[in-house]
């Protein structure tokens, strides 16, 4: 292959992949777009909407830009989750993506316990802050928000006391 049929195959890849200099020549790239992969996915309201899921609870979860006030089930997050635990791992989303008190939350949830809801509820916000910021994705995928846990509470078999525990055994 010769020095002109390398320079002319080079530029050819050149239209394809974006900005090469071959010898004296510089071959024009493709305009390189620095938009996140997803767009964002707002309601007339302004708010992002999504759902998050953890064990036998759901939450609808709505956030909008705010004071950083959270409502669930129309109470007060300190109102409905009295433990500190569960209103820290509710903030978890928000410490990790650097926006502290910057949205408003207001969330729906059902079935489960506390935990499980305030699981749910953390799920919500995380899918919700990734519509409303998708260049936030990254890091809170990173931090394992996104994904839902998928461990639930397995079921009671027959013969058994529990899901696994026999009855206890008698010799005689």
């Amino acid at each position: 292959m010769s020095d002109n049929e390398t320079v002319q195959s080079l530029s050819d890849l050149a239209d394809i992949a974006g900005n090469v200099t071959v010898g004296d020549e510089t071959v024009a790239a493709a305009p390189v777009s620095n938009a996140p992969l997803r767009e964002q996915q707002i309601d007339a309201q302004g708010r992002a909407y999504a759902t998050g899921r953890r064990k036998d609870a759901v939450a609808r979860v709505w956030i909008k830009p705010g004071s950083g006030k959270i409502i669930v089930n129309g109470r007060d997050q300190e109102v409905y989750f009295a433990r500190p635990t569960l209103r820290l791992v509710i903030n978890q989303t928000f410490q990790v993506a650097g926006r502290e008190e910057q949205y408003d939350v207001i969330a729906t949830v059902k079935g489960g316990g506390l935990s499980g809801q305030a699981g749910a509820v953390k799920h919500g916000i995380a899918q919700a802050l990734a519509k409303y910021e998708p260049a936030l994705r990254s890091a809170v995928k990173a931090a394992g928000f996104l994904t839902r846990d998928s461990r639930v509470v397995e079921r009671k078999k027959y013969g058994r006391a529990k899901a696994r525990r026999s009855f206890q055994f008698s010799k005689r």
